[in-house]
């Protein structure tokens, strides 16, 4: 029979023991906790890279390009309005405002009043690596598309390079910067328009990812208001981003497969938010609006 001695001592250890089983528990809590705490940064990090990602301001300091990295946990992108709720008259006016930045390359300010908001402008793209036709859709984003096609009559967009290629999260290609630099832009700015004059600013709605289908042709911005300028990017495939960037056409085919040709030789990842310039360089020749 056991001691008063021993019963003590094996009393000892068994609290012993469970006190170390539960600092364990405690240590691998606490573990957990900081792992979870991790994790919902870098997601929401992640997120707001892609908010972030279409601005027309790269610089070596702080790139623009987008830095979107997916994860099996982001939230499914809902769906872009099918178009507006109400047409617009045939003719409206707009509203280009100087920026205070000198163009990047001579261009004169689009005409402003009595806009046609009717019909589609086609543009021919010839590029290095073959051709990019463009559906410009005037009922949709009409400032939008005579901007466009004001700067290609103009020859804004002859002889530039497309600075950006992303093929994480976001499946574009950015061009419409004549300095190649991601910080040029005509010396005006102008507003946003389709999609995102379809919601009320104080909707949440209004800031939550919809999907940018493939084929869209939509403008960059720096995030602010009027803000539009040169610079757009081409949307090789389905691409989720808050409805702040004005959609105002659609690629052709022979278009989506010039880009996917790009795209499928990757970028230099020389951007800090993601993607950079495409590994294929692709120059824009000449932009010809038909008559």
């Amino acid at each position: 029979m056991p001691s008063n001695e021993q019963r003590r001592q094996t009393a000892k250890r068994k609290l012993e023991r469970q006190l170390e089983r539960r600092a364990e528990r405690e240590r691998k809590r606490k573990q957990m906790t900081i792992g979870a705490s991790v994790l919902g940064v870098v997601l929401v990090i992640a997120a707001g890279a892609v908010v972030y990602g279409l601005t027309r301001s790269d610089d070596s300091s702080d790139a623009t390009a987008a830095e979107a990295t997916p994860t099996e946990e982001s939230p499914a992108a809902a769906a872009m309005p099918a178009g507006r709720a109400e047409a617009l008259p045939a003719t409206v006016d707009c509203s280009y405002v100087p920026d205070g930045q000198p163009p990047a390359k001579p261009a004169t300010t689009p005409n402003a009043t009595a806009v046609s908001a009717e019909g589609v402008a086609e543009v021919a793209l010839a590029t290095s690596q073959g051709t990019i036709g463009l559906s410009l859709d005037r009922a949709e984003s009409p400032c939008t598309v005579n901007s466009f096609v004001s700067l290609a009559q103009q020859g804004y967009f002859d002889d530039t390079p497309c600075h950006r290629l992303s093929t994480t999260g976001l499946m574009i290609l950015q061009c419409g910067d004549p300095t190649g630099q991601g910080t040029g832009g005509p010396g005006y700015g102008f507003d946003n328009e389709f999609p995102t004059d379809q919601y009320d600013p104080a909707d949440p709605a209004a800031s939550e990812a919809v999907t940018y289908p493939r084929g869209t042709i939509a403008m960059a911005n720096t995030g602010q208001p009027g803000s539009n300028g040169s610079q757009f990017f081409l949307v090789y495939d389905d691409s989720p981003l808050p409805p702040q960037y004005t959609v105002f056409g659609t690629i052709s085919d022979e278009g989506l497969a010039t880009i996917e040709k790009v795209a499928a030789a990757g970028d230099d990842g020389s951007m800090s938010a993601g993607g950079g310039k495409p590994n294929t360089p692709i120059q824009i020749q000449t932009a010809t609006v038909a008559a």
